[in-house]
Order: C-alpha cells, then structure tokens, then sequence
C-alpha cells in the first residue's frame, strides 16, 4: 500500500482571527465581550437622541428633543461609532486577531503584535474610563437633579443606559492584565 499523496492528504483549517487565542479561558472570552457590551446601552441612546427620540431633556439644554436630528446629531453619532469601536478592541485581548493581524490587512497582515503595543493603549483606557466613569457615579444624582435634566422614565432610561458605563475599565483592565501574563510568557 502507498503512501498518501500531498494532494490527498487532508488540509487542517486555519483557525479564524475571530477564534479565541490559545490559552485564552472563556470565562476571560466572556469578560472581553461584557466590557464590549457595557458600551451598546449608551450608544444606543445616544443614537435615539441623535434622530429626535425626546429624551426627557427641557427647552434650553442641548439635548433638548428641538435640536434633533441636526448638526449635533453627527456628534452624537460619530461618539457613539467611536466608543463602540474602542468597546470592541477589547475582543482582540481574547482573539487571534489581538496577537498576529488578519492576513487581509495590507502589508503587514500576519505579522504579530508586539505584546505591549496591545497593553500600553488598554491600560491607558481602562484607567482613564475608570477614572472618569466612577466619579460619575457620585455626581449623576446631582446631575440629574438639575433643572433641566430629565425626569421619571426619561431620567430611569438614560441612567439605566449609562449605568454599565462603569463596569467597562474594570472589565477592561481584567482582560487586559491576562493578555499581558499570556504573551508575556509566550
């Protein structure tokens, strides 16, 4: 009996850049894609002002429903693209895709990410979304206690949008610490 020709043995697939890293847990899978989530709540209110949903605000603030869809609504929109954007970043902690770039991407896809051009940026965010998120935490019931904030449902609606805010760095940081120890050691 002879042996299998190249052309008949079996190709292994190769694995999608949307699969997770090797060493990557799926509890750690499940926090990279809550930190993405935490983002979705906002963007979508965001997104409802930005096209006239009234969103309880009183004449005279700029969120006022008068001021919508206008030239604030390009705002609005591209925070919220922008946001969204970083939120999903947070997947390439856990992905092939946050370790060697896509072959698709012009001249320098397959070719790996140094470990510390993913950690330094995502350490930066996490900080910088936890010190600003959690502060905020303090100051929204004085915030939405100013005359022109919101009320009743409204005021229920937009807090409980901007409420998974402050998960975000943590969830973040917890993500971005086990990149770290898995391509610090591979």
């Amino acid at each position: 009996m002879s042996a299998p020709t190249a052309s008949a043995m079996p190709i292994p697939p190769r694995p999608a850049a949307t699969d997770p890293a090797e060493g990557v847990s799926r509890p750690l899978v499940w926090v990279a894609r809550a930190a993405a989530l935490t983002l979705v709540p906002s963007g979508l209110w965001r997104l409802a002002v930005a096209v006239g949903v009234p969103s309880g605000f009183k004449p005279g603030n700029p969120l006022h429903v008068d001021h919508f869809p206008g030239p604030t609504s390009f705002y609005l929109v591209g925070l919220t693209l922008f946001a969204e954007c970083l939120g999903l970043l947070s997947l390439g902690l856990v992905q092939r895709w946050g370790e060697v770039l896509p072959h698709w991407v012009p001249w320098l896809g397959g070719r790996g990410i140094p470990p510390l051009a993913a950690v330094i940026p995502a350490s930066v965010g996490a900080a910088a979304v936890t010190l600003i998120t959690f502060p905020g935490l303090w100051r929204w019931d004085d915030a939405m206690a100013a005359a022109d904030a919101p009320t009743g449902t409204a005021a229920w609606v937009m807090t409980f949008c901007y409420a998974p805010l402050v998960l975000w760095g943590p969830l973040l940081a917890v993500v971005t610490v086990a990149y770290w120890r898995r391509r610090r050691h591979g």
